[in-house]
């Protein structure tokens, strides 16, 4: 049995977005293959946290599905 690496990426979006937005967001990113968590902290509502194992997703396409949802996102760097 192998370890399977898991990495991490923030998502930056829209502060104002309502709270069905934010939902439909956090469900497009769960459903995405790979996807492990999402974590959308109530208090830092412009922010997204994803684990994600690397070989079955990658950053772009977790940005591009929150795009899909919003229009306007962007990832953060550490």
């Amino acid at each position: 049995m192998s370890d399977i690496e898991l990495v991490d990426v923030t998502v930056h979006f829209d502060p104002t977005l309502s709270t069905d937005k934010r939902a439909n967001i956090e469900d497009a990113i769960r459903a995405l293959q790979g996807v492990v968590s999402v974590h959308m902290p109530t208090d830092k509502p412009h922010l997204a946290v994803v684990e994600y194992n690397p070989e079955r997703v990658n950053s772009q396409t977790i940005l591009q599905t929150v795009m899909d949802q919003d229009g306007h996102a962007e990832l953060i760097g550490l």
